[in-house]
């Protein structure tokens, strides 16, 4: 990675613990290895981020890696009552102060896989509107990370947000809700079909205006 798409990934984490309530860590995670499912840690605010980093690989579970190979956002809510990743939760647990975390996937080609992994040391932290800031923030780190690896996937990251916003806007003239609850629903269908987030954007932006 050269040190400009560097400087922008850490700029992004070290904003993201100064803009995000309560969000004390934050750091992206890279895919080393597809075949072995190796990843590393960049951008890391501090040494939490590499720790979570290293657990995961180690023991080839937990939230990051969900996100990453799932292609969905994952969010811990507490990590004293969770039950997924066991081994992992344990780990973090007796090595870590962290009691909640996001996980964002960056739209990146297939090759290039990623997250933006935020901490904290309080629960339930990560409210909705902290994730749709921190989706925003996910795609500056898409586009460093595009750059570091000389992807054409900048306008890519950028065009994903605004797939986002529409269909968002969709929802809430369909349904009468507002920007939280259209972001909860569409997050929810992510999750449930299996798909990322702009993939059921641009699904719902295709059946409300189909192409003549």
């Amino acid at each position: 990675m050269d040190l400009d798409s560097d400087r922008l990934l850490l700029e992004v984490t070290e904003t993201a613990t100064q803009l995000l309530p309560k969000v004390t860590h934050g750091g992206v995670t890279l895919v080393v290895n597809r075949r072995r499912r190796t990843v590393e840690s960049v951008a890391a605010t501090g040494a939490i981020p590499r720790t979570v980093d290293r657990l995961q690989d180690v023991l080839g579970q937990g939230p990051c890696l969900e996100s990453i190979w799932n292609l969905y956002t994952v969010r811990v809510e507490d990590y004293a009552s969770e039950t997924r990743w066991p081994a992992f939760v344990s780990a973090l647990r007796a090595q870590t102060l962290v009691r909640s975390s996001l996980s964002i996937q960056l739209y990146t080609n297939e090759n290039e896989l990623g997250t933006l992994n935020l901490y904290s040391e309080e629960p339930n932290v990560f409210t909705h509107d902290v994730e749709e800031t921190a989706l925003t923030l996910a795609a500056h780190a898409a586009i460093g990370l595009a750059n570091a690896r000389r992807g054409d996937e900048l306008q890519s990251a950028l065009a994903s947000r605004e797939i986002i916003g529409q269909a968002k806007g969709i929802l809430m003239e369909r349904f009468n809700i507002p920007a939280s609850a259209a972001f909860t629903m569409l997050t929810k269908l992510s999750q449930e079909m299996n798909i990322p987030l702009y993939e059921v954007a641009r699904k719902l932006i295709f059946e409300e205006h189909p192409p003549k």
